[in-house]
């Protein structure tokens, strides 16, 4: 019996940059484009710039199911439905 093939993750070749180099890359613009001002509240900041579009995507995947969203991201399906809320996604 043939197994599945294994999937790539985002830090394998053939998948494109990780996650975290998008990230960093991203930041480091983000700072050049400050021009030596101070910011404020950054963490908060990319919590919101960052969740938003990956409970979207994750929605998506799941095709709308909460609890296999949920499970998906390994939160309880209440803190899902808080921060589907918060962010007015349907």
């Amino acid at each position: 019996m043939k197994r599945p093939a294994r999937k790539e993750t985002a830090a394998e070749p053939g998948m494109g940059e990780p996650l975290r180099e998008c990230v960093r890359k991203a930041m480091d613009k983000y700072f050049r484009d400050l021009d030596g001002e101070r910011p404020g509240g950054l963490y908060q900041l990319v919590l919101a710039e960052v969740e938003r579009p990956l409970l979207e995507s994750v929605m998506t995947h799941a095709r709308g199911n909460q609890s296999h969203a949920a499970e998906f991201l390994g939160i309880s399906r209440s803190t899902l439905r808080k921060k589907l809320k918060l962010y007015q996604i349907d």
